[in-house]
C-alpha cells in the first residue's frame, strides 16, 4: 500500500490542502469540527504529518544553531569545521535541523530564526550568552568556559596537551623554551599559560616575561613577535606556538634571521589542522594533517615521517619510506641550484639539479614542489 499523502486526507475529510496543513501546524486557527474531521481522516489513513509540521504544531522548530564565536571566522573555519561535522552527523540521526553560522552573522540576522538550542563554539561573549538565556534557549559551550555562567561545556585538555608538548621539548634537550600566545579566549589562554609555567618550573627551568609573548592571531603579528624573541642574545632554542598560524609566523621569522628549523630552532604548534614542510627555508609541501600522515608526497616529507619512532611510521601508512638522509645540510643563505633538496634526495634525477620545481596541486588543499610528481 502506498504511503498516504496530504491529498488523500483532503479527499477523505472534504477540506483543502491549506486547511489540512493548518490543522497540523496552527490548529488554533481551524474550527474544532473541521479539526476533528481532519484528525479522523488522518487516523483512518494512518497518515503521519512531516517532522516540520509536527514541530510547528508543538510551537517548536526542531532547529539547533551551531555558532562559531571567533573574530573574522567563517563557517569554513578549519578548527571548528571538524567539530561541526560531528554535530551534523549526530543531528542527522534525529528530527533536528542544524543551522550553522558565525556569531557575527547571527547577530545581524537572527530576528527571524526560532531555535530550540544553541551550541556556541569559541570565545562567546557574555552579552550573546545572556540574550539566549533571556529567551530561555538552552546553551552549550565548546572550547570555552564562560566566567559567571553555569553552563555545560565541552573543552579540550588544554593543560594536558601543553604538558605533553613542553615535556617532549625538554626531553629533547631544550632548556630555553619560549611561548607565543595568540589572543584566544581567556579560558584557553590562561589554561595553556599556567600549564606551561608549571611544567617549566617542575623541571627547574625559568621563564621571564619576555619569554612568553602575546600577539594577534595572524601571521604578520606572529612574525613580528617571533623576530623579537629570536633576536635576543639568549634566544630560545624552541618556541611553542598556540596554533599553526602562529607557528608559521615563527618559521617566517626564523628564515629572515638565517635560522634553519629544526636544526637551529624547534617550532611546535598546539593545534595544527594543516602542515607545511620546509627545507632550507622553502616550503616543499603543504597539506591537511591527516592527508600528510596518510602518505606524504615530497621525498623530504617522507624522510621526516620515516624518522618517527619505530612502530609509528607503519601506523601512519609510511612503512616503505626511504632510509635516513645522507650528506650535509647546505646553507640556506646559499642554497643549491635547481631543487634545494636534490643533493640529499635519494630519488633525484637530472632535471632536479637544473630547475627549481614549481608547485603541483595533488588534491584540494594539498600541493608539493617536486619534479617527480
Amino acid at each position: 500500500m502506498d504511503t498516504p499523502t496530504i491529498y488523500d486526507v483532503c479527499r477523505l475529510s472534504g477540506v483543502s490542502t491549506a486547511t489540512v496543513s493548518r490543522t497540523f501546524t496552527t490548529p488554533d486557527r481551524v474550527r474544532e469540527s473541521t479539526r476533528r474531521r481532519v484528525y479522523a481522516a488522518a487516523e483512518a489513513l494512518h497518515y503521519q504529518p512531516s517532522a516540520i509540521a509536527r514541530a510547528m504544531a508543538r510551537q517548536q522548530t526542531d532547529k539547533i544553531a551551531f555558532l562559531i564565536c571567533k573574530e573574522g571566522a567563517t563557517i569554513l573555519d578549519e578548527f571548528y569545521a571538524s567539530i561541526c561535522e560531528g554535530v551534523m552527523r549526530r543531528a542527522n540521526g534525529t528530527n533536528y535541523q542544524l543551522l550553522i553560522s558565525t556569531a557575527e552573522e547571527w547577530t545581524r540576522t537572527a530576528q527571524s530564526k526560532q531555535i530550540e538550542g544553541v551550541i556556541l563554539a569559541g570565545n562567546a561573549q557574555a552579552d550573546l550568552i545572556s540574550e539566549f538565556q533571556r529567551q530561555n534557549i538552552p546553551v552549550v559551550l565548546v572550547n570555552n568556559r564562560a566566567a559567571g555562567f553555569d553552563l555545560p561545556c565541552i573543552v579540550a585538555d588544554e593543560a594536558g596537551g601543553v604538558r605533553q608538548v613542553v615535556s617532549h621539548l625538554i626531553s629533547a634537550g631544550h632548556q630555553r623554551i619560549a611561548m607565543l600566545m595568540g589572543r584566544f579566549s581567556p579560558y584557553v589562554t590562561s589554561a595553556r599559560y599556567n600549564a606551561f609555567l608549571s611544567v617549566m618550573r617542575e623541571n627547574g627551568l625559568s621563564v621571564d616575561e619576555s619569554g612568553a609573548l602575546m600577539c594577534d592571531r595572524d601571521i604578520q603579528s606572529a612574525t613580528e613577535a617571533a623576530l623579537r624573541l629570536l633576536s635576543r642574545p639568549d634566544r630560545p632554542s624552541a618556541v611553542f606556538a598556540f596554533n599553526d598560524v602562529l607557528a608559521a609566523g615563527v618559521m617566517k621569522a626564523a628564515r629572515r634571521l638565517g635560522l634553519r628549523p629544526p636544526a637551529d630552532l624547534a617550532v611546535v604548534g598546539f593545534i595544527c589542522p594543516r602542515i607545511m614542510v620546509m627545507y632550507l627555508g622553502q616550503v616543499v609541501e603543504e597539506a591537511p594533517r591527516e592527508r600528510l600522515f596518510a602518505g606524504a608526497a615530497h621525498p623530504y616529507s617522507q624522510a621526516l615521517l620515516a624518522a618517527m619512532p619505530t612502530g609509528m611510521a607503519g601506523e601512519r601508512g609510511v612503512e616503505s619510506l626511504p632510509q635516513a638522509l645522507e650528506g650535509e645540510l647546505p646553507s640556506p643563505l646559499k642554497p643549491p641550484s635547481g631543487c634545494r633538496f636534490h643533493p640529499r634526495c635519494p630519488k633525484a634525477v637530472e632535471i632536479c639539479r637544473r630547475e627549481a620545481p614549481a608547485w603541483k596541486d595533488l588534491a584540494p588543499g594539498w600541493r608539493a614542489r617536486c619534479h617527480l610528481l
